[in-house]
């Protein structure tokens, strides 16, 4: 093909213009930015690109080691199989000195999600960042970890509260013992079963025990929350 020949990639607007009659009006609109002004649904969590797996770390340093395992991604490249990073939170409302305030509470101390492309790199990478002890999942040294399935994807990403007050129960009676097993009727850990291990009755608050990725976390909840098995 000669120098001369016209290629239409190249053809700058100035070129389209010229070509064509004075009383057309060429629509140079970027359709594609209409479409990403209009308002889009996110992506389900269980339906984003890798899968979800629980990290486990000391209660308390989850920010830290959050912190120490983007900084690993980044130095390490791995942003191209490691996806994110979730600390599950949910809205609590709580009543100090008279005034009632919202304040988040991590719904389970302790552990991390991350959505990403399992294979030796990346479990190199989420593993031997500072902080991190283990994943959750993984009963055999050398096997990799076993991936979230949706429902709990669905219910530990969800967890979130809307920071509004929770309708009025009727006063639950006090029927709970230490060491009673009891099942969890509502909340992120609704039909998981558990052990109460402390009781106040004062504040109607119970302390569960609840197998929480294979291992006992104790978890605070109302007497309402729980019911006798």
């Amino acid at each position: 093909m000669s120098e001369d020949t016209y290629n239409p990639v190249a053809a700058t607007e100035a070129d389209v213009l010229e070509a064509i009659e004075p009383d057309v009006v060429l629509d140079l609109t970027d359709d594609a930015a209409d479409e990403e002004s209009e308002e889009v649904t996110e992506t389900p969590a269980w339906l984003k690109p890798g899968k979800w797996y629980v990290v486990h770390s000391q209660s308390g340093y989850e920010k830290k080691v959050e912190l120490n395992l983007k900084t690993r991604i980044q130095s390490m490249d791995m942003d191209h199989s490691i996806y994110e990073i979730v600390i599950p939170m949910e809205d609590v409302v709580e009543f100090k000195q008279g005034q009632k305030k919202t304040v988040q509470k991590k719904v389970f101390p302790g552990y991390l999600l991350v959505r990403c492309e399992m294979d030796d790199d990346t479990w190199f990478c989420i593993r031997n960042t500072p902080g991190v002890t283990g994943f959750v999942g993984q009963s055999q040294k050398g096997q990799k970890p076993t991936p979230l399935s949706r429902k709990e994807v669905e219910t530990f990403l969800s967890a979130k509260g809307d920071g509004q007050d929770a309708p009025k129960r009727k006063a639950p009676k006090m029927e709970y013992d230490v060491g009673e097993s009891v099942r969890v009727k509502e909340g992120p850990f609704a039909d998981f079963n558990g052990t109460i291990a402390e009781i106040n009755t004062d504040h109607l608050k119970l302390k569960v025990l609840v197998n929480i990725f294979g291992r006992e976390t104790l978890v605070e909840m109302d007497f309402s929350q729980v019911a006798k098995l």
